[in-house]
């Protein structure tokens, strides 16, 4: 009997470290071209103290992990996209402010991964929001795959570099996706605008200056406009040292009720009625 526990936990044991050693390869993949032995320690920090479905006691947490974010099954809108990413990486080249960059480096390096990528168009079906928000475009590849989830919503895509949003446009235009505004020009002046007309913002999605003071700003330029139905996602959470400190205080804000760290991503909601709680989730 004892020997055949010993296996049961030998056996488990060799299961999550062949996890972790995956989880690990994804890691430098994601972030290669910012990937550090900070970000592997953290990483390491995360994982050790993350839960998945067992042990998670919130209804709407457990419900979200089983039905949204572990499902894993293929779609054929990841077909599509997917096969224009491949695309980019084969063309040679395209021009930003007259400057010439490889876009097979913008194309695998700059856009959210696909298994992210996947997540978010996850997330937001599930959500069906009315409204969305992203801060951060290049080069088209996530705003499709928001698009392609909520076709009905008010989809408003920012990014200040005019170039890549002319590349992403055009990306949009060959998936025959035209329910996105793409909006060009500073953040901090379009938001204020933006918001006369939005009285609620349903699923924002934060990938832009990796910033502290920017993240910061975001937050709480979009945070009044969020409701009990609202979800605020942010990308690079452990890039560098500024962004795990906005991650902290964004937790710490009282208006936030639930959060949810990925490591790759947080998400944010503001559920007046539910106590407050932080999960650390593997993905």
């Amino acid at each position: 009997m004892y020997l055949f526990l010993l296996a049961i936990a030998c056996q488990h044991l060799i299961s999550n470290v062949s996890q972790l050693i995956s989880q690990i390869s994804n890691l430098q993949t994601i972030f290669k071209p910012m990937f550090n032995l900070s970000m592997a320690m953290n990483f390491l920090k995360h994982w050790s103290k993350a839960k998945n479905r067992h042990g998670i006691h919130s209804p709407f947490v457990y419900r979200l992990l089983d039905e949204v974010i572990y499902d894993f099954h293929a779609k054929k809108v990841y077909q599509e996209i997917e096969q224009l990413r491949n695309n980019l990486r084969q063309d040679e080249c395209w021009i930003i402010n007259a400057e010439t960059v490889a876009l097979y480096h913008v194309a695998k390096n700059v856009s959210t991964p696909a298994k992210l990528a996947q997540l978010l168009y996850r997330l937001v079906a599930d959500l069906n929001p009315r409204t969305i928000i992203e801060l951060g475009t290049s080069p088209g590849i996530t705003t499709a795959y928001l698009a392609k989830a909520a076709p009905g919503a008010r989809h408003v895509s920012i990014m200040e570099n005019s170039g890549a949003l002319t590349i992403a446009k055009e990306n949009l235009q060959k998936l025959n996706i035209y329910n996105t505004e793409l909006l060009s020009g500073n953040v901090d002046e379009l938001l204020p605008i933006l918001f006369e007309g939005i009285s609620e913002l349903d699923f924002i999605l934060i990938d832009g200056k990796h910033s502290s003071e920017s993240i910061l700003n975001y937050f709480k330029s979009c945070l009044p406009k969020m409701s009990n139905h609202s979800m605020m996602v942010f990308e690079d959470i452990y890039r560098n040292r500024e962004m795990r400190s906005a991650w902290q205080e964004i937790k710490s804000n009282p208006e936030v009720s639930v959060t949810i760290d990925l490591f790759w991503i947080g998400l944010v909601f503001v559920r007046r009625a539910q106590s407050k709680e932080d999960f650390k989730i593997r993905f």
